[in-house]
């Protein structure tokens, strides 16, 4: 495990340390106010010091005297891709809040948000003067989507090729320093997404003097990365550290990490788990570290070990969420056809984590997905009924806000804020926003054409009606179109559904994380309509959930014993259309 290995330019007392793994090359240079030849190092790498230099120094790298590309590990990017990397000084910020030491796992109920279009000015900056009211609305985290360096103005993140430096379309370093700081301030934790399955298709120059970066393999959005090779290994270990260490986020979200072509052995996700757990120890900081994985692998998650050693906080669920689209809307098409059933895959997923934990998936071709779950705490798995892929991979990038009625939505809501399972809105859910989140980027021709091409080719069957409103994802409308509109939260719709979130969040926070460090999965099962779920909570008694999962009546079940109430009322014999009613007891 090298966790020790330090890329990008290292600013020092006397000058500043260019180092850079090239090993295809024959002659590295470095490109300041003029050309300076690096030396030769072991293993094909390059090193030079420059006496003198400080931040704010802004250089190149030139490959065998014929090309000049940017650092690959470049701290920060202030021309975009193509052009030169700028020293960084990251011990100058005054952090306010250098004795925050994060928040317990239990404690996680997440917002996710896209810097480009959380505000109006899409900066990190303007981030800040939202934080107050995200905790108003009772998320103690908020989750970034990824800020790695990508080609343009606009990105949804999940294209960076400089893994290092946070796109400067959002600002400096120190800008979203302080926008961790600012929510540190507040008591909300700071996650970050970040992407080790590939990199973008635009402004990546790796293949030139490092082609080992990548094996004979891809992934569905590039060349897959080779993590055999020690030094790649290492750089995906030191971009990590980076970001914990230097801009001190409390956790990172890996982005599909089923993509991974080439794990090595053991798996780069274990070295990550195992060295960012010595790395939480050693400081005394809780950090929670994230998968999505779409093969629901129950083996990497453990969320009660402090620190992880070699596994993972939780997974996002998407099971949970493809059960309840299905359920509220109906749609089929796509993977959504594995949820034909969905009040069925609704209650497995709150009984046992994983709805598919072997069984075999019509969508994969027959092929069986997932790991056996129900041992694994409630803690483990994130779960959500909307996130940036399921709105903006949606053709429209419609939120369900604008597909279903305000009682459903309600209803799973008031299951989803309640259950155990550390829950995750995406920005605006919270008080119903109806803007959509369509996809969009900014890439020149003829990549621009390829991707605009492409989107249309990805929906041309199971959305075939909609082919000509499909947004255009590389037109800056596209982009606009995709900004939160603030007024709506003042508005009488989203008034009520933040007060209902509001309360949700509220009621979780005093009645249930006390209790979920020792919770543990109950059993769930769907009479007709109705659902009865229930969790063991830490203080030896249980959480329990019925709820009325349809349009229509229906009356109580006759087994169903209620305890103290805690949301909803008493359920009476007769159950409303999608009426929820929690309460808590004695088994």
């Amino acid at each position: 495990m090298t966790a020790d290995v330090r890329f990008g330019a290292e600013l020092h007392r006397d000058g500043v340390t260019f180092r850079l793994w090239a090993p295809a090359a024959k002659r590295v240079e470095v490109v300041l106010d003029g050309a300076h030849a690096m030396e030769p190092r072991e293993a094909g790498w390059y090193e030079l010091t420059v006496g003198g230099l400080g931040a704010g120094a802004l250089y190149k790298y030139r490959i065998d005297g014929e090309l000049e590309v940017p650092d690959p590990a470049s701290h920060f990017q202030p021309q975009d891709v193509a052009g030169p990397s700028e020293v960084i000084d990251h011990g100058r910020y005054p952090w306010q809040t250098r004795d925050w030491r994060g928040r317990p796992w239990e404690e996680a109920a997440i917002l996710e948000l896209h810097v480009g279009t959380f505000t109006p000015d899409g900066t990190f900056a303007a981030a800040i003067d939202r934080l107050d009211d995200v905790v108003d609305a009772g998320p103690t985290a908020i989750e970034l989507m990824p800020l790695a360096d990508f080609a343009g103005r606009r990105n949804w993140g999940y294209d960076g090729v400089l893994l290092y430096a946070p796109d400067s379309a959002y600002g400096r370093p120190d800008d979203l320093r302080a926008l961790v700081d600012a929510a540190h301030t507040r008591g909300l934790m700071v996650l970050l997404d970040v992407v080790y399955n590939h990199f973008g298709p635009e402004g990546n120059y790796l293949n030139r003097y490092a082609p080992a970066f990548f094996a004979p393999a891809h992934t569905p959005w590039g060349e897959a990365i080779d993590y055999r090779v020690p030094q790649v290994r290492a750089f995906a270990i030191a971009n990590a550290l980076h970001w914990l260490e230097r801009y001190r986020f409390d956790g990172l979200r890996l982005d599909a990490v089923h993509a991974i072509v080439e794990p090595g052995q053991p798996s780069i996700l274990h070295d990550l788990s195992w060295v960012i757990g010595n790395f939480a120890a050693a400081h005394k900081r809780q950090i929670h570290i994230v998968l999505e994985n779409d093969a629901n692998q129950a083996s990497l998650l453990d969320p009660g070990s402090e620190p992880p050693r070699g596994k993972y906080r939780a997974q996002w669920n998407d099971d949970y969420h493809h059960a309840w689209h299905v359920l509220l809307t109906g749609e089929t098409r796509g993977y959504y056809r594995d949820y034909s059933t969905p009040r069925r895959h609704v209650a497995r997923a709150l009984s046992s984590g994983f709805a598919y934990q072997g069984e075999v998936s019509l969508h994969r071709g027959g092929r069986r997905r997932g790991e056996s779950s129900a041992s694994l705490s409630p803690l483990a798995f994130v779960d959500f009924l909307q996130n940036h892929d399921q709105i903006g991979n949606r053709p429209l990038g419609d939120r369900l806000v604008t597909q279903v009625g305000e009682d459903a939505l309600a209803a799973a809501l008031a299951v989803t804020l309640l259950a155990p399972m550390p829950p995750l809105m995406f920005m605006g859910e919270e008080w119903g926003c109806t803007k959509p989140f369509p996809f969009f980027c900014d890439f020149p021709e003829p990549l621009a054409t390829a991707v605009r091409n492409g989107r249309r080719a990805e929906f041309k069957d199971a959305y075939a009606e909609m082919g000509p409103s499909i947004p255009d994802p590389l037109a800056e409308a596209t982009f606009r179109l995709a900004k939160l509109d603030w007024n709506m939260r003042a508005a009488p719709a989203g008034r009520r559904r933040l007060a209902l979130v509001r309360d949700l969040l509220g009621l979780r926070r005093r009645e249930i994380v006390p209790h979920l460090p020792q919770t543990q999965f109950g059993s769930a099962q769907c009479d007709g309509t109705v659902l009865t779920a229930d969790w063991m909570l830490g203080n030896g008694t249980a959480l329990i959930l019925l709820a009325n999962l349809a349009d229509a009546p229906a009356d109580r079940p006759a087994h169903f014993q209620s305890r103290r109430t805690v949301w909803g009322g008493d359920p009476g014999r007769g159950l409303p259309a999608w009426g929820v009613y929690w309460s808590i007891g004695a088994v």
